[in-house]
């Protein structure tokens, strides 16, 4: 197992020192913040208690036995500043997770660099501020990425790595070899603002919102109509595989008439979508989408669909049995 250390002993970090201490890892959660004796009794309790009551939430939901909470807890070790130097020179990989700013960033950084071993991975949790922009505050760049964890980091499986150009292909490996050791389902996307969640879920949000601005309906039916409509069948079938399974013509037509009637600016298709509808590339009935469907047996595909769903139906308890 690699050394693993979480900076930042916050929500995050904390969820973080969670998560791998479940999947069997000791982890250090460092405070780089010099505190006095009282301040830091009353962190360390705060952070030792959050964990402890996370862990408990878990074994009552029967995602563990009770009797693992302790041993899971015991992996998580509180590091005090004065003591972060030692913790960051045995680490391997190192989660950044202090406030988003650079100046916080940059404080942060400049003691990684200084006491982590050149090669120790630095990955920093930011949700908001571009991997490319942390450049200048790390010595040895090449071992700088960003690890987009969504909360709670202990639950949800998604990690969004997202490399600066001159990023090792080496620490991309080992990091998402290390995630999914412990049970996460890394993504790789380019050093743009969003991700690729945070960037699909503002538009979704954003339209739910201005729907109940309008009166279009109420909050509750929308919710009702994301969880057991849009949200159920995401779970089901990713976004673009959604595109390619429905047809790319339908999502053509849709987002022309949709532009023409709600707002060109928001519903206006991307060129791609316009190009495949050009070149007949609209998915799984022409074999060919966002993906080739060429030699793949497509009855076996679409049943395996069939089952996702109803799996997720399953799951929300809405699965019947005929009469």
């Amino acid at each position: 197992m690699s050394a693993v250390a979480a900076v930042g002993a916050g929500r995050m970090g904390r969820g973080i020192a969670i998560a791998f201490a479940y999947a069997g890892h000791d982890i250090d959660l460092i405070d780089l913040k010099v505190r006095d004796d009282s301040t830091w009794a009353r962190l360390r309790e705060d952070a030792l208690t959050e964990i402890r009551a996370s862990l408990v939430d878990l074994a009552e939901l029967e995602v563990m036995p009770a009797d693992a909470v302790d041993r899971i807890a015991a992996r998580v070790h509180l590091v005090r500043a004065e003591a972060a130097p030692a913790a960051l020179a045995k680490s391997e990989v190192v989660f950044e997770g202090v406030p988003e700013t650079l100046a916080a960033k940059g404080e942060a950084f400049a003691q990684l660099s200084s006491h982590c071993p050149a090669q120790t991975i630095l990955a920093s949790t930011t949700s908001t501020i571009l991997v490319a922009d942390l450049i200048p505050l790390v010595i040895h760049p090449e071992r700088l990425i960003n690890a987009h964890w969504l909360n709670p980091a202990f639950v949800i499986p998604l990690v969004e790595l997202s490399a600066h150009a001159g990023t090792s292909q080496l620490v991309i490996d080992r990091l998402r070899t290390l995630l999914e050791g412990i049970g996460k389902v890394p993504v790789l996307c380019g050093p743009a603002p969003g991700y690729i969640v945070p960037r699909l879920q503002a538009l979704i949000m954003n339209e739910a919102a201005r729907m109940v601005e309008e009166g279009v309906a109420t909050p509750a039916d929308i919710d009702k109509a994301t969880r057991y409509g849009l949200g159920l069948r995401f779970a089901a079938l990713g976004v673009v595989e959604f595109i390619d399974f429905g047809g790319n013509d339908i999502l053509y037509y849709a987002s022309k008439y949709l532009a023409a009637n709600l707002s060109r600016e928001r519903y206006t298709a991307p060129e791609i979508v316009e190009r495949h509808m050009r070149e007949n590339k609209n998915g799984l009935r022409a074999g060919q989408g966002f993906y080739d469907y060429s030699g793949r047996d497509l009855a076996t595909y679409r049943k395996d669909v069939m089952a996702r769903t109803l799996g997720m139906l399953r799951h929300a308890g809405l699965l019947r049995a005929p009469k």
